[in-house]
C-alpha cells in the first residue's frame, strides 16, 4: 500500500472502505433508534453502534500505520490534522454552550411551575462540598499529570511520561466511578422538572466526554509504550492532552455554575436593576 506525495506537502491516501462503511453504520444506528423508540426493536441500533466503534477503531489503526510506519504525515499534514482537531473541540464546546444556555435560562428566572425558585420545590440539590468537590480535585490533578506527560515526552523521558500518563487515565476512571455512584444515589431523576433534565444532560454529557478522553489516553499510553511518539512527533498525544484540558475546563464551569451556585438558591429576580 503506497502513498504518493504531491509537491505541496500533502499525500494521496490509498482507497479505503471506512468512509462508506461508517456512513452506512451511522444511518443504520439512526434508523435503529427510530425503531427502538417507536416499536421497541433495539437490535438494529445496537448493531449500528457496534459497527461504528469497530470501524472507528480500524480507521484509526490505518491512520496510525500511515503516520508511524509509512511516514506519510508531513509537517503540513500534521498542521492540518491539528487544526482540524481544534475545530472539532470548538464544535464540542458549542454543545456545552447550548446545555449551559438551557440551564441558565431555567435557573436565572424560575417559572411558576417549579415554584419560582431554584432548585425547585421538593428537590434537594447535591452538596457541592461532597462528591462534586472530590471529582473536581481529581480532574484538576489529572490535568497536572497529563501536562507533565507532555513535558517528559518533549524532553525524551519516555519512562516518566508513561508513569504520569498512567496516573492520568487512572484518575479519569476514578472520576467516572465516582460520578456513577453520585448518579446511582441521587435523590432526584431526569424526570424531576427542568432541574433534573438540565442536571443529568449536562453532567452526563460531560461524563461521556471523560470516558472518551480516558480511552483516548489509554490508547496514547500503549502507543507511547510501543515507541510511536518521539520528542518532535507526537500529534496523537497532543490531541489527547488538548481534549483532556477541554474536559477539565468544562467541568470547572459546570461545578461553579451548577453544583456550587444552585446550592445557594440564587435567582436573578433578586436584582431589581436588571431588565426582566
Amino acid at each position: 500500500m503506497k502513498n504518493k506525495f504531491y509537491l505541496n506537502g500533502f499525500h494521496a491516501v490509498s482507497p479505503s472502505p471506512w468512509p462508506l462503511l461508517m456512513s452506512i453504520s451511522v444511518f443504520s444506528t439512526a434508523m435503529g433508534f427510530v425503531l427502538f423508540v417507536s416499536k421497541g426493536f433495539p437490535y438494529l441500533m445496537f448493531i449500528g453502534l457496534l459497527s461504528i466503534f469497530t470501524i472507528f477503531f480500524l480507521w484509526c489503526r490505518d491512520v496510525v500505520i500511515e503516520a508511524t510506519y509509512q511516514g506519510a504525515h508531513t509537517l503540513r499534514v500534521i498542521y492540518t490534522l491539528k487544526l482540524g482537531f481544534y475545530f472539532f473541540v470548538a464544535s464540542e464546546a458549542m454543545f456545552f454552550v447550548s446545555f449551559f444556555w438551557a440551564y441558565f435560562h431555567a435557573s436565572l428566572s424560575p417559572s411558576p411551575e417549579i415554584g419560582v425558585q431554584w432548585p425547585p420545590m421538593g428537590v434537594e440539590a447535591i452538596n457541592p462540598l461532597g462528591l462534586p468537590l472530590l471529582n473536581t480535585i481529581i480532574l484538576v490533578w489529572s490535568g497536572v499529570w497529563v501536562t507533565s506527560t507532555h513535558h517528559y515526552v518533549k524532553g525524551g523521558n519516555r519512562e516518566k511520561a508513561m508513569e504520569t500518563l498512567n496516573y492520568t487515565f487512572l484518575l479519569g476512571i476514578l472520576f467516572t466511578l465516582i460520578q456513577y455512584y453520585e448518579f446511582r444515589w441521587c435523590t432526584f431523576t431526569i424526570a424531576d422538572s427542568v432541574f433534573g433534565s438540565t442536571f443529568f444532560i449536562l453532567t452526563g454529557f460531560h461524563g461521556v466526554h471523560v470516558l472518551i478522553g480516558t480511552i483516548f489516553l489509554i490508547v496514547c499510553y500503549y502507543r507511547l509504550k510501543n515507541g510511536h511518539f518521539t520528542q518532535n512527533r507526537h500529534l496523537g498525544l497532543e490531541c489527547a492532552i488538548v481534549y483532556w484540558h477541554f474536559v477539565d475546563v468544562v467541568w470547572l464551569c459546570r461545578y461553579v455554575s451548577a453544583y456550587w451556585r444552585r446550592s445557594c438558591s440564587f435567582s436573578i429576580k433578586q436584582y431589581s436593576w436588571l431588565p426582566i
